[in-house]
């Protein structure tokens, strides 16, 4: 049976009005007036009323790392994707590494499919990957992740940081690539080349040998990963892509130098693109303290000019999306006590911030609800595939819908945080806009007064390009 859900600020086709969506089932039915007759009619099971809230479609997170299973002690499909619906995320996109087994071949997408159990509070889809061991010219664990329905396979060209996914080289992407395009996957990548960053070790290391190079100053963690690793690597990138008329997608850009590459390469038609994350977009070096290794990922949080030209980037369309990167760890990996920089794992825990963390930035900015929409929800979830059923408020498309206060602050306590472990650099920090409902698939996951629903009502999402 159909129900309603209706406003005076319903984000349809690019603005914001008055507004009725009609569900039935996991859709959306039809989209009328506020006040059209058919919003009382006798077939309409209930009614919701969200007044002056934001109604916008559930945002479609294409970063994130869950790490179940194998290290289902940093994250979990369970609490990560509670900490999603709390914070008006309606689909995540899982990342291929920091899993056991890494996602690099189809029975380990099924490994990892199986460990789902019915858990789901947000829907959740699979990138696959691409790692050296696939070498040697016989794709079949390509094909293999497509026919699973993978979103497309990730790349890292320095090291990861776990030894189940290596990281490849130019001539593995020259393999790579054709069978990904072929297969119509795009390949995504962790953009840092290993020349700089071996320069910039080596220089530190003498710094070191020197007495310098303090461990727990932010600096020295900022040296050791040089923009001009970034900028090389995504060189690399637009020469592969456009040598194999390849669709190929930055993750993660912290280096807004890169950015010029990027907009020149797209102009000339070559199928690349780049997102970048809340953190880059919300904080900046100068304001990270020594110690507070919390603060640390890959490509590192760089400096409070490099992050407004990210925003410029984001408002000019070169960066064209925006993800959270949620990768966490358990705390002793974060080596807090010693305030190790180096030492530290690196990794960011936002997940569940991340509508409230990019409203903040975006409307001290000038930009509007539509705009930032088109970032976190109707970009990231055309990247994956699902671009025609996710990511806006249409007839057909899947009723995945968050209400939410724009106006309301909140300031955020670990009490609150819903992922497995509460650490997280947005402590304590003031943020804009306020979640009140999530609906996945036309169901209530989360409301702010009464919870979470008592069962799980999200589901694993195949991608079939």
């Amino acid at each position: 049976m159909t129900w309603v859900l209706r406003g005076h600020r319903v984000l349809v086709d690019g603005a914001l009005r008055p507004a009725a969506l009609h569900v039935d089932g996991t859709r959306i039915a039809a989209i009328t007036a506020y006040d059209d007759p058919r919003v009382d009619a006798e077939a309409v099971s209930h009614r919701v009323e969200a007044g002056d809230h934001v109604v916008s479609p559930g945002v479609v997170d294409a970063h994130v790392h869950i790490n179940e299973p194998g290290r289902s002690e940093w994250e979990g499909f369970a609490t990560a994707t509670e900490a999603a619906a709390a914070g008006g995320i309606t689909t995540v996109v899982d990342m291929p590494l920091n899993c056991i087994p890494a996602t690099t071949h189809r029975a380990a997408a099924e490994t990892k499919r199986a460990s789902l159990r019915d858990q789901l509070h947000v829907d959740v889809a699979f990138w696959g990957g691409v790692v050296p061991d696939q070498e040697a010219g016989d794709w079949r664990d390509l094909d293999g992740l497509a026919e699973f329905g993978v979103a497309g396979c990730k790349c890292f060209l320095c090291p990861s940081g776990v030894d189940e996914f290596g990281h490849v080289a130019a001539r593995h992407l020259d393999a790579a690539l054709p069978r990904l395009r072929d297969l119509g996957l795009p390949l995504i990548a962790h953009a840092e080349a290993p020349g700089p960053l071996d320069a910039a070790e080596a220089a530190l290391a003498l710094e070191r040998v020197q007495g310098g190079a303090d461990p727990r100053r932010y600096d020295t963690y900022l040296r050791s990963r040089p923009e001009q690793a970034e900028i090389e690597a995504i060189a690399l990138l637009i020469e592969l892509a456009r040598k194999h008329r390849a669709r190929v997608h930055v993750v993660h850009l912290a280096a807004a130098g890169a950015v010029p590459l990027i907009a020149e390469a797209q102009q000339q038609g070559v199928a690349i693109s780049a997102e970048t994350c809340l953190h880059y977009l919300t904080f900046a070096a100068e304001e990270i303290e020594d110690g507070a290794t919390f603060a640390k990922c890959a490509p590192p949080i760089r400096s409070a000019d490099n992050r407004e030209r990210l925003w410029k980037a984001l408002a000019d369309g070169p960066v064209s999306m925006v993800v959270s990167d949620h990768s966490p760890c358990t705390p002793q990996l974060k080596r807090l006590e010693q305030g190790d920089f180096m030492a530290a794992w690196g990794g960011i825990a936002g997940l569940q911030l991340g509508l409230s963390a990019l409203w903040t930035g975006a409307s001290a900015r000038g930009h509007d609800v539509a705009t930032m929409a088109r970032w976190h929800a109707e970009a990231t979830a055309d990247l994956v595939g699902l671009g025609g059923r996710k990511g806006r408020l249409r007839v057909g498309y899947d009723a995945d819908i968050v209400v939410w206060d724009d106006l309301a602050e909140h300031t955020v306590q670990q009490a609150d945080i819903r992922h497995r472990h509460k650490l997280t650099p947005y402590q304590g920090r003031t943020l804009k806009g306020r979640v009140h409902q999530t609906y996945v698939g036309g169901k209530l996951a989360y409301d702010a007064v009464r919870g979470f629903a008592s069962r799980p009502v999200g589901s694993f999402v195949a991608v079939r390009r």
